[in-house]
């Protein structure tokens, strides 16, 4: 498994295969599978029945390491839109943004005039912005930008990934402010000097810094302790953890993916935990895609069963 995850993540990397696998369609059907399209409009299609189950949505519109300012400004004014779309329509979803999809890479400072824009606007209706974390190479960037937004909004909160060795320490560095702060395995390949290199490792890692997000000095900072996670022994792990130190339901929030164990996400909502889909979209899919094929290998299976049956 360690060698396909490799060759998944290399594989995200390759425009060549990215050019070759968007032009089939067994690959655009098996992709269907964990996102419901590329517009916002199929996005916020999703949120009926999810809504209905006691789940809300987190979206995020693929793209990064956007290198140009009128397209890295367009993604700042979708976001604007979703936000006001989604107060219109009365739904219970919020959004995250990749720093590099709004310029981090071109222009810093542009990037925090949109994040501080979105997160002001996000304030006014009630709602909250995540920032997402990329390559290890933006951690110190990413943590800036969500620092000083903060400083201005309340309402965000930013992803920070398991498998690199560092975070425990940044963990420690945002507790005290209150930021809100996802916590997930990580899907990028990094080298084994930052990163552990085994999945055993991340995940004795991820339940440790589970358990610190959910400590006494922790929760009352303000913080919001979200797990973005499937595998389901953490998940039972961290259900166990929160109970054991006397913790309601609620106080556990779970964000999984659209597609991806649908009973697993209902029976956390009908056990009083809060729990959101991420839902994806855009045409920018297939490096996120192969990522998703190497957080849990074993999807290529589905990938293979699609070529078969084209």
């Amino acid at each position: 498994m360690g060698l396909m995850r490799s060759l998944l993540l290399a594989g995200s990397e390759s425009r060549w295969l990215r050019a070759q696998a968007t032009r089939r369609a067994f690959v655009r059907r098996a992709v269907s599978r964990f996102m419901p399209g590329e517009s916002l409009e199929d996005a916020l299609g999703t949120a009926p029945a999810l809504n209905q189950d006691g789940i809300g949505l987190v979206l995020t519109r693929l793209g990064e390491s956007v290198s140009d300012a009128a397209e890295a400004d367009a993604v700042a004014a979708h976001y604007l839109d979703a936000l006001e779309r989604i107060r219109a329509g009365n739904i219970a979803a919020e959004i995250s943004v990749k720093p590099t999809q709004l310029g981090l890479d071109m222009e810093p400072e542009r990037c925090f005039a949109h994040l501080r824009a979105l997160a002001g606007r996000a304030a006014s209706l009630g709602n909250f912005v995540w920032i997402d974390m990329e390559q290890s190479r933006y951690v110190d960037a990413t943590l800036d930008l969500t620092r000083r937004v903060r400083a201005e909004h309340a309402n965000v909160g930013v992803c920070l990934q398991a498998y690199l060795f560092r975070t425990a320490q940044d963990a420690e560095r945002l507790l005290p402010t209150g930021a809100g702060i996802r916590l997930v395995k990580g899907a990028y390949r990094e080298p084994p000097a930052i990163a552990f290199p085994r999945k055993r490792d991340v995940d004795a890692n991820y339940l440790a810094l589970a358990h610190r997000l959910l400590a006494d000095d922790a929760r009352k900072a303000g913080g919001r302790a979200v797990f973005g996670t499937h595998d389901p022994r953490l998940l039972r792990a961290i259900v166990d953890h929160a109970a054991a130190i006397g913790l309601p339901a609620r106080a556990c929030e779970f964000h999984l993916l659209y597609g991806i164990q649908r009973a697993e996400q209902q029976r956390l909502a009908r056990a009083g935990h809060k729990v959101r889909v991420l839902v994806s979209y855009g045409s920018y899919w297939f490096p996120w895609y192969m990522r998703r094929l190497a957080e849990r290998p074993a999807n290529v299976l589905f990938v293979a069963k699609s070529l078969v049956r084209s």
